[in-house]
């Protein structure tokens, strides 16, 4: 009797922990919330019938069979003697407990082992308790567990091992959705789609309403608080780029519930906060006697409960169904009505969006197969168990760690393939949704200017962004007394013609006009002063990493600062792995882009500059750190506790520090009073002022510093006459000439400037002695080429001129076997001779301003550059965007770093900052530097590219309007990409009938194919997988994308051509317009398709070209065709389809044989001839194919 209670208590702890285990594993495969229908939930629940019959019947069912396999042969005589013993009794009708063999055999099994009950308990309790260990919240933390509170970390023999929680995991929650969720209640209601926002508010974390909330405590969404509307409340302030100040206040608080005007309607606010929970939390109606803060789900319910509250006493809302339509119940993506709320429905998906995966594991299977081994050794296998037991007991022991081993391993398969196929959607090159153009009116031909003229939302853009309504009023717009055709509404195309500055933005305009304007501008890429992404960064570097590879002179970032008013999205107590995560795979990134010689520069406070340095140095290697800048800053917080803290950091890293050193120019800076003289000239150069009203302007600009600097050092008490000399200016004040030259250096007369668009040079005369030194002997041989002696006849004048005493610094003629050698006849050919007006007057050489030797920059630097007024300067209000970086401050390391052709990438673009700073450089120094900034915030709309426009248009603002108005050339390409997010709701899964017979036919491949293969095979062919199928129609091929910071998706049409662009590492020199042709099909004798005729041009004719020209990054030039194919797949439309090709491909001057091209791509199976290549290549390719390689290289 007592054996058989035994056994049943046995089965019955069995029982609980294998439903345990089951709900853990049901959480792994993440089939525990069916109400979440997004992202890769949503493809689970699909599978949930088929996942859960293979846990229920197939995988846990192992657990008892494989004891069956391994069970001695004595142990499994006895059982089935026992059972046929109890059938006989129970057949008799007696109770088999009370007989004796029944007792015997049962204890004599006992003896020889665990029974297998309590044997698959502990297997299920040891599974359990090994995936629990690693699982929290929807990620595996690569937590190694070497014994109970204590991890391993993996170390090599290092000197130095750096390590952070998270540093074999991807990060990946870098949506805004903690920050702003927002959905649609009217989905497909455009005018009213009574928008819901659910927000976070600010907090101080650990504290709230007097009660400290308890040590490692999870972080909860909150319902926030209801405040008296005119209550006010300190905040702190946030990052640009990160930059921070947290002495500033805010404005006043928010009540919970509030209704804001959006663009179409009324929007609803509900505020959160996320922060630990108290028991204060609870409602006052039932706080007393709660001895534990409420759950989340608890406070879900009371949040449902509080605004239902508020829309019951509240009845003066603006649109007064909000109520209605929020209680409303929700419907689940397979159309039934579930029997909760809309309101729960997406209270539920925000705090899951919030909660759950943070992170993919780079090697989820590897990591968990290793794991468990070091599991079984500690906490399974032990050597006393062994030594101490019978031959029975160990033969069990052995078979319980086999089972384990054996169905742990099958579990971490299907777990690997879940994380595995969420990697490759994290790691595969993401598509472009949008490319825009914005390109400043002199490189468009007047021929668009009617149809540009007739875009009211273009001019509604100008007079938002550029108040070219005001041009006619403002009398401190230079153009103003030249101006004969001012504002007028509608605008005229004469007005355009006068204001080339002006900035055409294609995203305003259809298709047709944008690939019209593109058809007409070669060399796109070479013209563009940069590329917008708005995007996640990490894939916009993935994109953009096969063309700008080894590209880039100068990084400079300036990521969140993760303090309270910038904090990134984390998991619960893990914030510093989490950040050092984020920045360590994107500098691997930005790693790639630089040059030998190139630079990071990374802006920091103290909260992270430990992580970022060490991740630097983990990425760069510590011999390549360069410095560590200290920006002192001018603030002051009077509330410190100890120091107010008024500086930060810049780290500096070297892709190569020797390399970089030796550079010339590296890690220096101009020297005082250029940038003031750049900006000075810069309008001048605009309205191409006279030479000298130049040389006025600039003498004026010296006198002013001149007074400035001496009322300053009077100021201090000292004497002006002895201190001048240390005026730091003082190196640049004989830079008092100026001359026109074009954008290749060539001298130009002030009469021609404004035809030529030449750039004023600003310069200063300079002997052109031989040093002091002792000089070789030829110098003074007049039969030498290198005689320094000689007379150089006056230019007007003919008469020779006289020499330095020490004679001249170069030879007088070319040097026939080295021409690059400097002479003065080059010298003067280059217009660099300042002669004098007759030849009594020694010939000087001229230096110019912009190639004045710089200082070595400083590790300790003061700027005091604000970059909040120069924001609020150029929008006309304050609070933009929190603590923008000035340009000016971005400058400084641009010039330490680069030349004025480099690539300067910001992948943390912030405010636009960088963009901003690039562009000002660009026209101080008549450079040619292009600029990358990836900005996935919904400020990149607001913000970044409205400031980077704002820069390229004038040099100079005040209250949102230009002072000056230039006439400069800029081409700025906008990119949208996919999101991660996108990728996993435009998964699509399948499985054909054949398949399903097939695996309800096969056990064994059934198993294989759910541990391994079902998800890549059932999901391929998804749009966001690539559907190479419907690159018959590369126009039409469609995402649903999301709406930044929203719950709501667009069908989109994806830019195939610039995604491929990008996967090839194009730079594009021309951009065709589509053509668009019919043809006619006849059968001859021999039954061979042939034209009926010519193909005839024809708008929106089924045949559609369109072609891309450029070269790729080593060098090939590529031909890239893109085709619809009208035929499709069926054989005769193959046929007809590649008779067209092959036509148009003729007529348009093509060949495959020849020169011109070295690589021909062509999407859909055609007949162009191929030839093979020197690398064992072919020179015509399908696109398809490479578009599949190249986009999920490395996924794996």
């Amino acid at each position: 009797m007592h054996g058989h209670r035994l056994a049943g208590k046995a089965k019955q702890a069995m029982s609980k922990k294998y439903e345990k285990l089951k709900g853990l594993l049901k959480e792994l495969f993440q089939l525990d919330q069916p109400d979440l229908d997004f992202g890769l939930y949503r493809i689970m629940h699909a599978k949930s019938a088929e996942i859960t019959q293979f846990l229920d019947k197939d995988l846990l069912p192992q657990v008892k069979a494989e004891f069956a396999r391994h069970e001695s042969g004595e142990t499994a005589e006895l059982q089935k003697q026992l059972q046929e013993r109890i059938e006989l009794r129970q057949k008799l009708g007696d109770d088999p407990d009370q007989d004796s063999e029944v007792q015997r055999l049962r204890a004599e099994i006992a003896s020889s082992g665990s029974s297998p009950e309590q044997l698959e308990s502990e297997v299920y309790d040891h599974l359990f308790g090994f995936f629990r260990r690693y699982y929290s919240d929807g990620d595996f933390l690569s937590k190694r567990v070497y014994k109970p509170g204590v991890y391993a970390i993996p170390y090599e023999g290092e000197e130095v091992k750096l390590h952070w929680a998270n540093a074999d995991q991807y990060y990946i929650k870098t949506s805004e959705y903690l920050r702003d969720y927002a959905f649609r209640l009217r989905v497909d209601n455009d005018e009213n789609p009574m928008r819901v926002h659910f927000r976070l508010a600010d907090v101080v974390e650990g504290e709230h309403g007097n009660v400290k909330a308890a040590e490692g405590k999870d972080r909860v969404f909150i319902l926030a608080p209801e405040y008296d509307r005119n209550e006010s409340t300190a905040q702190a302030a946030g990052s640009d780029d990160g930059d921070e100040d947290e002495t500033k206040a805010s404005p006043e608080r928010h009540n919970f519930i509030e209704e804001e005007p959006g663009e179409q309607g009324e929007e609803l606010v509900i505020r959160f906060e996320y922060r630990q929970a108290t028991t204060n939390d609870w409602p006052e109606s039932n706080r007393k006697g709660q001895k534990k803060p409420p759950s989340q789900k608890d406070l879900l319910e009371i949040a449902e409960s509080r605004i239902a509250a508020f829309f019951a006493e509240n009845e003066g809302l603006k649109n007064e169904n909000w109520h209605e339509t929020l209680a409303s119940a929700h419907t689940k993506a397979n159309g039934e009505k579930a029997d909760y709320s809309r309101l729960r429905a997406h209270l539920n998906r925000y705090v899951a969006r919030n909660t759950f995966d943070y992170f993919i594991h780079k090697d989820l299977g590897g990591f968990l197969s290793r794991e468990l081994d070091f599991y079984i050794k500690n906490e399974v296998m032990h050597l006393d168990d062994i030594e101490n037991e019978t031959v029975p007991r160990v033969e069990q022991y052995l078979s319980k760690i086999k089972v384990i081993r054996r169905v742990a391993g099958k579990i971490i398969s299907f777990l690997a393939q879940l994380e595995d196929f969420q990697k490759k959607l994290w790691l595969k090159k993401k598509f472009v949704v949008q490319t825009g153009y914005c390109i400043s009116l002199n490189h468009i031909p007047d021929v668009f200017l009617n149809e540009i003229v007739e875009n009211e939302l273009q001019l509604d853009q100008w007079i938002e962004l550029f108040a070219i309504d005001e041009i006619e009023e403002d009398p401190s717009t230079p153009l103003l007394k030249d101006q004969q055709v001012p504002y007028s509404k509608p605008l005229t195309p004469a007005f355009l013609k006068q204001n080339k500055g002006l900035i055409v933005d294609t995203t305003l305009f259809d298709d047709s006009f944008t690939e019209r304007i593109l058809n007409a501008i070669d060399g796109v890429d070479s013209f563009s002063d940069g590329t917008l992404v708005h995007g996640e960064n990490f894939q916009a570097l993935s994109l953009v990493e096969r063309k700008m590879r080894e590209q880039s002179q100068c990084v400079y970032i300036d990521p969140p600062y993760n303090t309270a008013s910038s904090r990134i999205p984390y998991k619960n107590d893990y914030q510093h792995s989490t950040f050092a995560s984020l920045m360590h795979d994107r500098v691997q990134l930005l790693h790639r882009l630089l040059t030998s010689d190139g630079a990071i520069f990374v802006s920091i406070d103290k909260t992270e500059r430990q992580v970022v340095e060490h991740v630097l140095e983990n990425v760069f290697g510590s011999s390549n750190k360069v410095e560590e800048l200290v920006w002192v800053m001018n603030t002051n917080n009077s509330q410190a506790p100890n120091y107010s803290t008024n500086h930060e950091y810049v780290i500096v890293f070297a892709r190569d520090k020797a390399i970089a050193e030796s550079k010339a120019g590296m890690f220096r800076e101009p020297k005082p009073g250029y940038e003031e003289v750049m900006e000075l000239i810069a309008p001048l150069n605009a309205k191409f002022a006279t030479i000298a009203e130049i040389e006025s302007a600039v003498k004026a600009l010296y006198q002013e510093r001149r007074i400035s600097y001496r009322d300053d050092i009077e100021a201090q008490g000292l004497d002006y006459e002895k201190e001048k000399s240390n005026d730091p200016w003082k190196g640049i004040f004989n830079y008092t000439h100026a001359e026109y030259r074009d954008a290749c250096g060539r001298l130009v007369d002030e009469s021609e400037a404004e035809s030529k668009n030449a750039k004023i040079w600003i310069w200063q005369e300079d002997n052109m002695s031989m040093p002091a030194s002792k000089q070789a002997a030829s110098t003074k041989d007049e039969d030498h080429p290198n005689f320094r002696f000689y007379n150089p006849p006056h230019p007007v004048t003919g008469k020779p001129c006289p020499r330095p005493k020490r004679g001249w610094n170069c030879a007088y003629a070319l040097d026939a076997n080295d021409p690059s050698r400097r002479s003065f006849q080059m010298l003067d050919a280059d217009g660099r001779v300042a002669w004098g007006e007759d030849e009594n007057k020694v010939p000087r050489i001229k230096r110019m301003l912009h190639e004045v030797e710089t200082n070595v920059a400083k590790s300790v630097f003061s700027d005091y550059s604000d970059g909040e007024k120069q924001t609020s300067a150029m929008f006309g209000k304050t609070g933009m965007f929190l603590a923008p970086k000035h340009a000016s401050f971005v400058s400084r390391f641009i010039m330490h770093s680069s030349d004025s052709q480099g690539l300067v990438v910001d992948c943390f673009g912030g405010s636009g900052s960088t963009g901003h700073a690039v562009v000002s450089l660009n026209r101080s120094d008549r450079g040619s530097r292009q600029f990358l900034l990836v900005e996935m915030a919904e400020y990149f709309d607001r913000v970044l590219k409205p400031r980077t426009l704002k820069s390229m248009y004038a040099s100079d603002w005040r209250d949102g309007k230009p002072k000056s108005r230039l006439a400069e050339r800029h081409i700025v390409k906008v990119v949208r990409l996919e999101s991660y997010e996108d990728s996993l709701n435009n998964l699509q899964t399948r499985q054909s009938g054949q398949q399903t017979l097939a695996l309800e036919t096969n056990d064994e491949m059934r198993e294989q194919y759910m541990l391994r293969y079902m998800l890549d095979v059932e999901t391929a062919g998804s749009p966001s997988l690539l559907n190479v199928a419907s690159f018959i129609d590369p126009t039409a091929y469609k995402l649903k994308v999301k709406r930044p910071g929203s719950d709501e998706t667009r069908e989109t049409n994806v830019d195939l051509i610039e995604t491929f662009n990008w996967l090839i590492g194009l730079t594009v020199h021309h951009l065709a317009a589509p053509q668009c042709f019919e043809a006619k099909f006849q059968r001859d004798k021999e039954k061979r398709m042939k034209l009926n005729g010519r193909l005839k041009s024809k708008d929106d004719a089924p045949h559609w070209f369109r072609t891309v020209t450029g070269t790729t990054p080593d060098g090939r030039k590529t031909l890239v065709i893109w085709r619809k194919r009208p035929g499709g797949e069926d054989p005769e439309g193959v046929e007809q389809d590649n008779l067209v090709l092959d036509e148009w491909f003729t007529k348009s001057g093509y060949s495959s044989k020849d020169s011109e091209f070295d690589l021909i791509y062509v999407n859909g199976t055609n007949n162009l001839e191929n030839l093979r290549t020197a690398t064992d290549t072919w020179k015509v390719r399908l696109i398809e194919e490479d578009f599949h390689r190249l986009m999920f290289e490395d996924t794996e």
